[in-house]
């Protein structure tokens, strides 16, 4: 058995065994949240050890959208890293105009729409590969469409990602705990809370920037 089979269990809470990817997946998502609520650039690093995991995680648990999601994660966080690193005095926290919004939630809507459908067909079209049917597949493309537009936000410090990442934890406790990866669904309570104070520390960011 192997650190990335989600049956190498490393403790238990009240019932519940915690495997390592979790734990692993877990503790750095964490880091890489309150780094960005701080706009601390050690948000890339700890994040693309989140990403890791989860991506091998996820693939376990049959939530395949979010499986791909840890890919698009890992070239935006490339990205954003460099973002930071390089344009810090030209990537200051912003805001983005009314039109952006409107098509962000057209992008939303659409987004979700064919995700949705495709995962929930992707063990017809790969079953070699995807032996179970995609859980929630339309749940799960919901949190990719969001984390996919939110990470972007966040790479160009782009104060609405908050409100998006807002949205995603709040589904992601239900459908994490539906799932019974309870410790996951514990973690994004958790980012809810530091989601609102990374929105309430960046709007005080950009006022006295």
């Amino acid at each position: 058995m192997t650190l990335f089979d989600i049956n190498n269990i490393s403790f238990e809470i009240i019932g519940y065994q915690i495997s390592y990817i979790e734990l692993i997946g877990t503790l750095f998502g964490f880091l890489s949240v309150y780094f960005a609520s701080r706009a601390n650039i050690l948000t890339w690093a700890t994040g693309i050890i989140n990403e890791l995991f989860l991506f091998i995680l996820f693939f376990q648990v049959q939530l395949y959208a979010d499986m791909f999601l840890q890919v698009y994660f890992f070239i935006v966080t490339l990205f954003g890293w460099y973002n930071w690193k390089h344009k810090p005095k030209k990537n200051s926290i912003t805001s983005i105009d009314l039109k952006t919004k409107m098509w962000i939630v057209v992008a939303i809507v659409l987004g979700t729409l064919i995700s949705g459908f495709f995962f929930t067909n992707i063990h017809l079209y790969w079953p070699h590969y995807f032996k179970t049917e995609a859980a929630f597949p339309f749940g799960d493309s919901f949190v990719m469409v969001l984390s996919i537009i939110a990470t972007v936000l966040l790479a160009q410090k782009k104060i609405e990602t908050w409100y998006l990442w807002i949205v995603v934890d709040i589904v992601c406790v239900f459908l994490f705990y539906k799932k019974g990866i309870v410790f996951l669904a514990l973690e994004y309570f958790v980012f809810l809370g530091l989601a609102a104070y990374g929105l309430l520390n960046w709007k005080k960011e950009m006022k006295n920037g």
